[in-house]
């Protein structure tokens, strides 16, 4: 599954999404993420600046699930695995962004969050339908 030219953007000019993650035993977390840019149509990097249970859940259990927060523009849940990276060049990337935009942000690891699945959020009959 590929991300639109408008679902990148969205996510990427959001400035905040909500991230939702599991524990093993299928606990729900859901919390805002700041820093979530995509990188190309199938791969959104997150920052890791403060996460302590979403982190936790996501080493535990790699599946996860996000919404813009403005769910009006862009009107789409996107569910995957995730990937952490706590050195190499996506971290980096993440530091350096983390940093430009307030040098007291620590950047603990870089998220990848690789598409698989696309669902409709929005209101109406098609609500919660896959996006082909």
């Amino acid at each position: 599954m590929v991300m639109t030219e408008e679902m990148m953007e969205s996510v990427e000019k959001d400035h905040l999404i909500f991230l939702a993650t599991a524990t093993k035993d299928g606990v729900p977390n859901v919390v805002p993420i700041g820093f979530a840019r995509p990188i190309d149509n199938k791969t959104i990097l997150i920052v890791d600046n403060y996460m302590n249970k979403t982190r936790e859940n996501l080493e535990n259990n790699p599946k996860a699930s996000l919404v813009p927060r403005d769910a009006t523009s862009c009107p789409y849940q996107f569910k995957g695995t995730v990937e952490i990276h706590n050195s190499g060049k996506l971290f980096d990337e993440a530091v350096d962004w983390a940093k430009s935009v307030m040098s007291k942000l620590p950047a603990k690891a870089a998220i990848i969050f690789k598409v698989e699945e696309i669902y409709s959020v929005k209101p109406g009959p098609d609500a919660g339908s896959k996006v082909d």
